[in-house]
C-alpha cells in the first residue's frame, strides 16, 4: 500500500491534482486500517473506510464510490498492477468529452492458467450477456461524477461493477495497456471469490442460463421420443427384446444429473431475488477516518 500511495502522491504533484483518495479496508485480519490511519495523518487528502467484515471486492469498491465527491473518479487496486502513472492519460479522455475511459488489458503478466481462465470468462460473458460488456476490461477505469451517480442508483446486493458501468451507458472508450505483474504480496482473489464475481456477472446480466434450460428440456424430450419410438419399432417389427437394466440406469442417471443442474441454475436466480427482497444494507461500516 505504501508504494501505491507514493506513486499516487507523485502523480498528484506532477499533475497538480486536487485529490481525494478513498481507501477501503474490506474486513482485513491484519492491521491494514491502522496503516490507513497513519497514512491519513501524513496525507491529508486520504479518507479511510473500515468495513465490519469482508463483504467482497465489488461491495468494497461500491462503498468507496458512495463516498467520492470529485468531478472525476478513478477505480484502482492497491497491488500496482494498474499503475497510477496511467491515470493522466485516462483522464485526458474525459477532458476530450468522454464520460468513461476503462482499461483494456492487452497483456497480463500472470500464470497461463489465470490468463486462460480470465480470457475464457470474458468471452463467455460477452456471448451470453444481454448488454455489451467489453472483453478484457476490469474495474480499472476513470469516470465522470454523473456516471458514478447513475451507477449507484442500482441497489444490487451482488453488484458486478464493470457490467453496471456498461449498462448505464454514456460515452465510453476502452484504453489498451499492458498490465504489470503484482508488485508485492499475494492476491486476495481466491478461486472462490473469482467464481463468485464470475457468477455475479453472468447471472446479473444474462438470461441465457435460464433459457438454456428450456432448450435442454426440448432436446431431452426429443431424445426420449425418438428413443421410445425406436424401442417400440425394434420390439414389434424385429422381435428384439428391449434391453434392460443398463440402458435404463444410464438414461435415469443422465436425466437425473441434468435436472439437478437445471435446478441449480434456477436456484441461482432465486437466491439473487431473495437477496434483493430482504432489503438488507449491502455493507456495514465499522469506522472511518477523514470522512
Amino acid at each position: 500500500m505504501n508504494n501505491l500511495l507514493e506513486a499516487i502522491d507523485q502523480e498528484k504533484v506532477n499533475n497538480n491534482w486536487d485529490l481525494e483518495l478513498i481507501l477501503v479496508e474490506d474486513g482485513s485480519r491484519d492491521n491494514s486500517f491502522e496503516k490507513i490511519e497513519e497514512f491519513a495523518k501524513k496525507y491529508s487528502y486520504i479518507k479511510g473506510i473500515k468495513l465490519s467484515k469482508n463483504f467482497g471486492h465489488q461491495i468494497a469498491v461500491k462503498t468507496g464510490l458512495t463516498h467520492c465527491t470529485g468531478d472525476y473518479v478513478a477505480i484502482i487496486d492497491d497491488d500496482l498492477q494498474d499503475p497510477p502513472s496511467l491515470l493522466p492519460n485516462f483522464f485526458s479522455y474525459l477532458d476530450k468529452g468522454y464520460d468513461v475511459a476503462y482499461g483494456i488489458r492487452k497483456k497480463r503478466k500472470e500464470s497461463f492458467i489465470k490468463r486462460f481462465s480470465y480470457n475464457s470468462f470474458y468471452r463467455i460473458l460477452k456471448s451470453m450477456s444481454d448488454i455489451y460488456i467489453p472483453i478484457d476490461s476490469g474495474d480499472f477505469c476513470v469516470m465522470k461524477a454523473h456516471v458514478v451517480a447513475n451507477m449507484l442508483r442500482l441497489k444490487e446486493q451482488n453488484p458486478f461493477l464493470r457490467g453496471i458501468r456498461a449498462w448505464v451507458g454514456f460515452k465510453q472508450i476502452g484504453v489498451e495497456y499492458e498490465r504489470a505483474a503484482r508488485f508485492d504480496g499475494q492476491s486476495g482473489y481466491t478461486l472462490k471469490k473469482l467464481l463468485k464475481i464470475a457468477m455475479d456477472g453472468i447471472f446479473s446480466f444474462s438470461t441465457a442460463p435460464i433459457r438454456l434450460i428450456t432448450i435442454l428440456g426440448i432436446l431431452g424430450f426429443g431424445f426420449a421420443t425418438v428413443y421410445s419410438l425406436l424401442l417400440v419399432f425394434e420390439y414389434f417389427y424385429n422381435g428384439i427384446a428391449v434391453a434392460g437394466f443398463a440402458t435404463l440406469a444410464i438414461t435415469i442417471s443422465f436425466f437425473g444429473s441434468l435436472i439437478l443442474i437445471c435446478l441449480g441454475v434456477i436456484g441461482e436466480y432465486i437466491v439473487r431475488i431473495y437477496d434483493e427482497v430482504r432489503s438488507r444494507p449491502y455493507v456495514v461500516i465499522e469506522k472511518t477516518v477523514n470522512v
